[in-house]
C-alpha cells in the first residue's frame, strides 16, 4: 500500500526541486564519496538504541571494503533524540544538502513515519534498522526493514503463556505504535487460547512513571504481567517492579525481549531472573555466526554486548553495501531494486535447522524444517489456521 503526502506552498516547491536531484543515478563523472545518512537517537531516552546501531554500522564498515566502484563510502550520523520533527528535518537535509543515496536508522516508529514522505518524494531507499510497528513498511514504497515487528515477539510469548499454566494476565505497554501492536497481538492470541486479559495498561513513551500502573497490576492479582517497553526502559521498569514487590507476590513477568535488552541486562539485578521473554535475537544464541559477531562487536566496543538493535544495524549495512555494489554506487530506483532482489537480507526472522534455512514468510513454510510441529490447533497472526486440532497441516 502506497501513501502520499501533499505538501503546500513555496516551501514545498523548493523541497521538491531539491528532491528531484536526490533520486538520480550515478554517472561516470561521479568520483566523490557515496554518502549514507544514518539518523539515530544518540541522546535522550533511546540513546542506547543509537549507540548500539552506530557501533554495529562501524563494525560492518571496518570488516568490509569501504570503497565501492572506486568511491569511498561515507556514513553521516545525525542525532534526532527520537524527536520526529527533528528526524524529518535531518532527513531532509541529508537528502537535499548531502545528496545521500540511502537513509537508515530510525530508533522509534514516529521518527520513521515522519521520514516516509521524504523517502517517497526523493525516491531515496530508507532502511529501518530499529522501529518495529508492523505498518511502517506501508508508509512508503521506498522503506525496507532489517529489524523485526512486535507481533512476531508478542504472539510467541502468548503461545508460551497459554501452554505454561498462565490463565489470567494484565498487559502493560508503552502508548505508541509498537505498544499498540504488542498489546493487540498478545491479547488476541492469548484469548484465542482461552486465556483471560484482566486489564490493559499503558504508559507514556517519554519519562514514564511505572509505580501507579504497577500498583494496579498488584491489585488485579493476575498470574502474569505481559510487558512491552522500548529499548532503554527495561532497567528502570525492573527496578520499580522489584520495589513494588511484584516479584515476591507470585506475579510472573513475561514480555517481548525489549525488557531484557542485552545492553542493559547486567544492570537489572536478580529481579530479571525467571523473567520469560520472546524475541528474534539474543546475544547468548550459540550459532557459530552469532558467536563470531558477538566476539567482534565486544572487541570493537570495549566489551559492550550487542543487542537486537545492533543486529538490525549490522544487517542494514549489509543490505545497503550489497545493493551499492550491484548498482556501482547508484541510488534511487536502481538501489531499491537491488535491495529487494535479495529479500533474505531484509525480511526477518529466518529459521535455521539441520534441515536447512528458510524465511518465515509465510510462516507455514517453516513447518518443513521442523522435526516436531507445534500442537494443534495452531494459527497464524491473522487467525488463519495452519494446523488443525487433530495435528494435521491445513495450510
Amino acid at each position: 500500500m502506497h501513501k502520499r503526502t501533499t505538501l503546500r506552498g513555496l516551501a514545498a516547491a523548493t523541497l521538491t526541486l531539491g528532491f528531484g536531484l536526490a533520486g538520480q543515478t550515478a554517472s561516470a563523472a561521479d568520483t566523490g564519496p557515496i554518502k549514507i545518512g544514518l539518523v539515530l537517537p544518540m541522546t535522550g531516552q533511546q540513546a542506547s538504541t543509537g549507540r548500539q546501531i552506530d557501533a554495529a554500522v562501524k563494525l560492518y564498515m571496518a570488516q568490509n571494503n569501504p570503497v565501492i566502484a572506486g568511491r569511498k563510502v561515507e556514513v553521516i550520523v545525525k542525532d534526532d533524540a527520537s524527536t520526529p520533527d527533528q528526524t524529518r528535518r535531518l532527513a531532509q537535509e541529508l537528502v537535499v544538502n548531502d545528496k545521500v543515496v540511502a537513509l537508515a536508522g530510525f530508533g522509534i516508529t514516529p521518527s520513521a513515519m515522519a521520514t516516509a514522505p521524504i523517502a517517497t518524494q526523493s525516491k531515496t531507499p530508507m532502511v529501518v534498522m530499529a522501529a518495529a510497528t508492523s505498518s511502517i513498511t506501508e508508509a512508503s514504497p521506498y522503506i525496507l526493514r532489517t529489524s523485526f515487528t512486535l507481533p512476531q515477539a508478542a504472539v510467541g510469548i502468548a503461545e508460551w503463556a497459554a501452554k505454561n499454566g498462565i490463565k489470567k494476565v494484565v498487559t502493560l505497554v508503552a502508548d505508541y505504535g509498537p505498544g499498540n501492536d504488542a498489546e493487540k497481538y498478545f491479547a488476541d492470541r492469548f484469548l484465542l487460547n482461552s486465556g483471560q486479559v484482566l486489564e490493559k495498561l499503558r504508559t507514556p513513551l517519554r519519562s514514564p512513571d511505572f509505580a501507579p500502573v504497577l500498583q494496579k497490576v498488584r491489585d488485579a492479582k493476575p498470574d502474569a504481567l505481559f510487558v512491552f517497553l522500548p529499548s532503554g526502559q527495561g532497567a528502570q521498569f525492573m527496578k520499580q517492579f522489584a520495589e513494588r514487590g511484584l516479584d515476591k507476590a507470585g506475579i510472573r513477568l513475561i514480555g517481548t525481549g525489549d525488557i531484557t535488552d542485552d545492553d542493559q541486562l547486567n544492570d537489572m539485578g536478580d529481579v530479571a531472573l525467571g523473567v520469560v521473554t520472546a524475541h528474534h535475537y539474543a546475544a547468548s544464541h550459540k550459532s557459530a555466526v552469532n558467536q563470531k559477531f558477538v566476539e567482534a562487536f565486544k572487541k570493537a566496543n570495549n566489551g559492550m554486548r550487542p543487542n537486537f538493535m545492533a543486529v538490525g544495524g549490522y544487517d542494514g549495512m549489509r543490505v545497503i553495501y550489497n545493493a551499492l555494489n550491484t548498482t556501482k554506487g547508484a541510488g534511487g530506483e536502481a538501489l531499491l531494486a537491488a535491495m529487494v532482489a535479495h529479500p533474505v537480507l531484509v525480511n526477518r526472522p529466518i529459521v535455521a535447522t539441520p534441515r536447512g534455512v528458510r524465511l518465515c514468510r509465510p510462516s507455514e513454510r517453516t513447518l518443513d524444517l521442523l522435526d516436531k510441529w507445534p500442537p494443534g490447533p495452531f494459527a497464524k497472526e491473522s487467525g488463519e489456521l495452519i494446523i488443525d486440532a487433530s495435528g494435521q497441516r491445513v495450510a
